[in-house]
């Protein structure tokens, strides 16, 4: 490798998926290939028992999927300003704490990166969201301090943070003829950020551009928490959620909120976890519900449960027909069905607090919907036809432009002055 040249790494840290960008000095944003061709790189490691070699990506899914074993990590921005971030896990027979998984994750995307410039940035701009903790400043600015220090740790000597819908915004307005006032709809895995932003040719070239970011706002709301809603509404009653015991009463619900929650789940692997859970049969009036839960949790199969619920949302929002979440691996020919209509209505409450959110920004800026020229759509998530829908529902009238979902971010940071 070279010594580093002038120029910016943009990383987007996603909760779900992550990308990578860079820029010369006044050149043009190009977004770097991580996985092959691909731009984006699943937020996704696994820790391969068998080879002792550490996984990433669409790589670390499969590793996963084929039944290898090891440990599956995902949504690792999810435990930023979490205390969890401090806590250590084994992998490979190793301690390691989940602030040095973040640094692997970091180094192995300046790595990738590195390969294809022929150098080591130094410089980077992280993508961060409105707020990575809702109301709690402390945790966010925690949250925040720790992604910067994962990031000199990994080699990187220039540190700086922008907003990631101000991102996106900025990559949008390269392809814009005419000055716009635009809300940035920013939905990722962990988070729902929004901006109402002017924009336009002219504008571009200007120094300072605070003045052009009329408001923010953001929700901890993304795809994630879909998934958990889909989860517990579909999935979570076959192995004993709301089902009732012998005296009445429900199972107790914990062991069903972590197993629906991606970066909760490898906690309930652990011995004790799996003696509490052993420990409920004595809530269950049908024993066949708690023998799934402890086949589930004793093949290690939470996170393959999580991923056929992710996928069957995507294919139910895509196609806009009813589908399977496939739960063979834990009896043969079980599985839940999912209907456009009944995913509306398990989301509908998580969908109105992220489009109130959006309200409030626009709200923010004093703007009526008449005056906005476009909403700008970013993030996988943004794509989900209900959330889509509600959207158009509150802004009647106001067209829906949907921008890059997975590197929108990425390549706006690098457009950015901080």
């Amino acid at each position: 490798m070279t010594s580093s040249p002038p120029g910016t790494l943009g990383i987007d840290f996603g909760t779900s998926n992550s990308a990578v960008s860079w820029a010369e000095p006044g050149g043009a944003s190009r977004l770097l290939p991580l996985e092959g061709e691909a731009t984006n790189l699943p937020t996704a490691m696994f820790f391969n028992v068998e080879d002792r070699h550490t996984h990433f990506g669409r790589d670390a899914v499969a590793q996963y999927l084929s039944g290898t074993e090891g440990r599956l990590l995902r949504s690792l921005k999810s435990l930023l300003g979490s205390p969890l971030l401090n806590e250590s896990t084994e992998v490979n027979h190793q301690q390691v704490s989940f602030q040095q998984i973040v640094e692997i994750f970091l180094a192995e995307l300046r790595e990738r990166a590195a390969r294809t410039l022929g150098h080591e940035p130094t410089r980077v701009v992280m993508g961060r969201p409105v707020h990575f903790v809702d109301d709690d400043p402390a945790r966010d600015a925690l949250a925040q301090q720790s992604l910067h220090e994962a990031a000199l740790a990994v080699g990187f000597e220039a540190v700086s943070f922008q907003f990631e819908p101000i991102a996106a915004a900025l990559d949008h307005e390269r392809r814009l003829t005419r000055e716009s006032l635009v809300l940035v709809v920013d939905v990722g895995g962990g988070t729902s950020d929004f901006t109402v932003v002017r924009l336009g040719p002219q504008r571009m070239a200007r120094a300072d551009r605070g003045g052009d970011v009329l408001a923010t706002a953001g929700v901890h709301i993304g795809g994630t928490d879909f998934d958990q809603r889909l989860s517990l509404a579909r999935v979570m009653p076959l192995l004993g959620y709301r089902h009732h015991g012998p005296q009445g009463r429900e199972v107790p619900n914990r062991v069903f909120m972590d197993l629906s929650t991606w970066h909760l789940i490898q906690w309930l692997y652990l011995p004790r976890a799996l003696s509490q859970a052993q420990g409920l049969r004595v809530n269950y009036t049908d024993v066949r519900l708690h023998e799934r839960l402890m086949r589930v949790l004793r093949q290690r199969d939470g996170h393959r449960i999580a991923h056929e619920v992710e996928q069957a949302k995507i294919r139910c929002s895509q196609q806009d027909a009813p589908t399977r979440v496939d739960l063979a691996g834990v009896e043969p020919g079980l599985a839940a069905e999912l209907a456009p209509g009944d995913m509306a209505a398990h989301l509908d409450a998580l969908l109105a607090r992220a489009v109130q959110c959006a309200r409030e920004c626009v709200q923010r800026a004093g703007l009526g919907d008449a005056s906005l020229d476009a909403i700008y759509l970013t993030g996988g998530s943004s794509a989900l036809r209900p959330f889509q829908l509600a959207l158009q529902t509150e802004f009647a009238g106001v067209p829906l432009v949907e921008g890059d979902l997975f590197g929108g971010v990425a390549s706006g940071l690098v457009y950015s002055r901080v």
